[in-house]
């Protein structure tokens, strides 16, 4: 297979050679049933698959029906998985079937080079979305250097990036099901990139706000499409790896924090001076010639977000979405994506149409073997509707762990920017009547807590599995920390003391976001996770949207008010954390 191909590119089986295997001859993973499922009689053989066709171990050869290429009773045990996972999902057509087949074929070929490279390029995403909140964050005091806004008026700025980051999650979320994950996955970091790099050219405040708001509806489309579009090209048993994908988060703020350190430093009017919209005639003023370093920033962080999306496009051949494909009908498409997969990796499959019609039906006779646009939209808002979401209140226990993790994603959603969305700000003491802290302070500072901040993911990653620790333990210890730092930050307006809270928040901020994105999934029903974790990242986005609002409000009367609220918050969501009634460490999620 050629280096550089069509993006879009249909593909056969005749692309990906010497990828069949059949599937008496195929290696497969144990199957995964849930309790429900056993208790229903629905279990499939449990006797290993090297021994299925014989009943006796590897000292006899299978008896394989060659004509065929597949055992009758080999049919027979992948039908009665599916069976199982079917009884669990609540869905029962023949699209349905099929997509569990599918699973099982990408389960049976492993995590290999392809999910790999996956792994970095969704990362991308997770990393653009961060290091756009922090380089917004990072222009405010430059804004109002040059626009005239005041310094809590400007924070309205950030408002306007989380209403388009609200516009791209709902967007994206719906039109990857309906445009297919490849178009989505690849346009919402153009559209980041290309409106980046505008903002470098605005004119005007409210411009820069607009030209943001447009910039977040690419950005706002990442971290759903990615997810989505990773965990269904990795096997179910490495599903892990997206708990892995948060540790990109604290590195887009490390290279926004780096970058804006060389030039916000160089290139930005001193605070003395009045911007050039409301200055009095003949007065000194900040003109957009003493004040270009808050565009290079974004020039150079759109630069960098472009080059995401070429890498995305040009150097990597993403396969579309092989669900997707058989959602619309194109099962002969879907069938090839997984063989270019295991071509990618180096391994074999077993999968078939043949075998696809024995589980799920022949599409020229079954009428649901594909969905509609209507039926697509229709099954992505289904999500949030009563039937869906009353399963997550079926048991007293889970109704309260329900309760408890949407409350922590809210609180969380507003106390994480009320304090980061502006800590340029606050480590340049805005609003204080002490003399603001120098530039180069102020930013050195800002990169420093940064770089503190990465390692917190990677700690989080190792002290989930830790006996007596797990998941619960870690997440209540670091988000308590947290909450503490924000209070004691406020005690000083000191820059070193301010450096040393400050990178002690980021550190233990990051643990505290890692565990949640990996616990949120595991503490719902296999049946109702997209619908239990879909509601706990609307909340984030909403509670996330109103912050800036907030910050604004509080901040007229009090500067410190803002840092208060954000304590305040992440010791409301810690001590929720103390009532969590579930522990998922060495647990199969339900």
């Amino acid at each position: 297979m050629p280096v550089f191909m069509n993006p879009f590119r249909k593909h056969d089986l005749s692309d990906f050679p010497d990828t069949y295997v059949p599937l008496s001859y195929a290696q497969r993973y144990p199957p995964v049933v849930s309790p429900e499922c056993n208790h229903a009689g629905l279990t499939p053989s449990s006797t290993p698959y090297s021994e299925a066709k014989t009943g006796k171990g590897d000292d006899e050869s299978p008896k394989l029906n060659l004509a065929d290429g597949v055992d009758e009773n080999t049919i027979e045990e992948l039908r009665a998985e599916i069976d199982a996972d079917i009884a669990a999902s609540g869905y029962n057509s023949a699209y349905d079937r099929k997509a569990k087949v599918i699973n099982k074929a990408i389960m049976d070929i492993g995590i290999g080079p392809y999910q790999w490279q996956l792994f970095v390029l969704c990362g991308f995403g997770w990393l653009a979305d961060n290091m756009w909140l922090q380089t917004v964050a990072l222009t405010l005091p430059s804004l109002t250097s040059e626009f005239g806004p005041s310094t809590t008026n400007v924070r309205y700025t950030t408002c306007a990036l989380f209403v388009g980051l609200c516009v791209g999650a709902s967007f994206w979320g719906v039109g990857a099901d309906v445009l297919g994950r490849r178009l989505a996955f690849n346009i919402t970091l153009f559209l980041a990139g290309v409106f980046g790099l505008a903002v470098g050219g605005a004119s005007s405040w409210i411009g820069t706000c607009g030209l943001y708001a447009a910039l977040g509806v690419g950005v706002g489309g990442n971290l759903p499409v990615d997810g989505a579009l990773f965990l269904e090209f990795v096997p179910s048993a490495s599903r892990g790896l997206l708990t892995l994908l948060s540790i990109w988060w604290p590195i887009g703020q490390l290279i926004s924090s780096l970058i804006a350190w060389g030039f916000l430093t160089n290139y930005k009017c001193s605070s003395s001076l009045t911007a050039c919209p409301v200055a009095a005639p003949g007065e000194a003023c900040c003109s957009k010639s003493m004040n270009m370093g808050w565009r290079y920033l974004t020039i150079t962080v759109g630069a960098i977000t472009f080059i995401m999306f070429v890498c995305r496009f040009f150097l990597f051949h993403l396969f579309e979405s092989p669900k997707f494909l058989l959602a619309r009908g194109r099962q002969s498409e879907a069938v090839a994506t997984v063989h270019g997969v295991a071509y990618k990796n180096k391994r074999k499959t077993w999968i078939t149409e043949e075998i696809l019609n024995a589980i799920g039906g022949d599409p020229e006779i079954v009428s649901d073997a594909k969905l509609s646009t209507t039926a697509i939209i229709s099954r992505f808002f289904s999500r949030f509707s009563k039937e869906r979401v009353a399963p997550l209140f079926a048991t007293r226990r889970l109704g309260i762990m329900t309760c408890l993790i949407w409350f922590c994603w809210a609180t969380i959603g507003m106390g994480y920017p009320l304090f980061n969305a502006f800590l340029p700000q606050y480590l340049e003491n805005a609003g204080k009547k002490t003399a603001p802290t120098p530039n180069n302070i102020v930013y050195r500072n800002y990169a420093i807590t940064s770089i503190v901040g990465v390692p917190g993911s990677f700690v989080a990653y190792y002290t989930v599995d830790i006996k007596y620790i797990g998941r619960k333990g870690t997440i209540a210890v670091a988000t308590l920390i947290t909450g503490i730092i924000l209070f004691l930050f406020t005690l000083s307006s000191d820059s070193d003391v301010q450096l040393a809270f400050s990178s002690l928040e980021a550190f233990f901020q990051n643990i505290m976001y890692g565990v949640l994105f990996a616990y949120t999934p595991e503490v719902f029903p296999a049946p109702n996770r997209g619908t239990g974790t879909g509601i706990a990242s609307c909340l984030n986005r909403i509670t996330g949207l109103c912050a800036p609002i907030v910050a604004i409000q509080a901040g007229n009367v009090n500067p410190n008010a803002p840092v208060y609220a954000a304590g305040g918050l992440i010791i409301a969501a810690f001590v929720a954390m103390c009532l969590f009634p579930i522990e998922t460490r060495g647990r199969q999620s339900l």
